[in-house]
């Protein structure tokens, strides 16, 4: 299994959105019409990810164990345009659907026979957010259903105060094994797997938490670094678009529907992680 803090994700195949969700939040549509926005112009800082992104996996060390490498300078103020892998909004609206979770999404999440939840208890959801390239696009997540219109507003926080996501995909199985490349970004919730370091299931398990933008707040105990990449992010004076910091938006939103953020660990620090149970 590759060695994750809560399962940053490699670039994928395109995917396709599910068909009209049976809920919606209620200043949502599920109707993506119009065709992607263009633009020549991106921010300042703002690049296309390099080719090589996710196809170096990293040395091991004696115990099988992922090594951490210093930071790639591309990857130091990583600020990557968001490749549209769903229909984006079609204006700069926030937007979310809310549905059981489709046949053609569970067969490429890492749910199967034996995780601590039932597909019944899930929930799919799409989701607008905000790109490093400053664009609207849509993302998805997997999530507990008796949390879904939680996360719903979490992300509508988020949106509306132009907090940058590079992705939300959802993670596929094979994921799971893959080897580590310690670069990995995406912002997810629903993985079938133990807790980092423990054998107990995770919350992500549960669909009751979330990491957001894993390179840009990395999980550290010990000198156990994950993503592996990710060193230059551990100042977290540096105050670059993408990282969390007590009383920003992301920290403020989830203290709102009472969820508990793993930057305020003592025994270690997962900057990235917020779960219902603070775990």
């Amino acid at each position: 299994m590759a060695l994750t803090a809560c399962g940053p994700v490699a670039a994928g195949p395109d995917t396709t959105l599910p068909g009209p969700a049976t809920t919606t939040a209620p200043s949502t549509s599920s109707t993506t019409t119009a065709p992607p926005p263009t633009t020549t112009t991106l921010p300042p800082g703002v690049t296309p990810a390099p080719d090589w992104l996710g196809t170096r996996p990293l040395p091991l060390d004696d115990n099988g164990d992922p090594v951490a490498l210093p930071t790639p300078p591309e990857l130091s103020d990583r600020r990557f345009v968001t490749p549209d892998h769903l229909p984006p909004p079609p204006d700069d609206t926030f937007y979310s659907t809310t549905s059981p979770v489709p046949d053609q999404v569970l067969a490429r999440a890492t749910w199967e026979e034996g995780c601590p939840t039932s597909v019944e208890e899930l929930a799919y959801l799409t989701l607008s957010f905000r790109g490093f390239d400053g664009l609207a696009h849509t993302g998805e997540l997997i999530v507990a259903a008796s949390v879904a219109e939680d996360i719903v507003s979490v992300f509508e926080a988020l949106f509306e105060a132009g907090f940058p996501i590079e992705e939300m995909r959802i993670t596929p199985p094979e994921f799971l094994d893959a080897e580590p490349t310690g670069d990995g970004n995406d912002t997810e919730s629903f993985v079938c797997r133990p807790a980092t370091g423990g054998t107990n299931w995770s919350q992500h398990a549960l669909g009751l938490a979330i990491d957001i933008n894993p390179f840009h707040n990395p999980y550290l105990r010990g000198d156990v670094l994950i993503p592996e990449l990710a060193g230059d992010y551990l100042d977290r004076q540096r105050g670059l678009p993408g990282m969390i910091t007590e009383g920003d938006v992301v920290t403020d939103a989830f203290d709102a529907i009472g969820w508990g953020w793993g930057g305020r660990w003592n025994t270690l620090k997962d900057w990235q992680h917020f779960s219902q149970s603070g775990t």
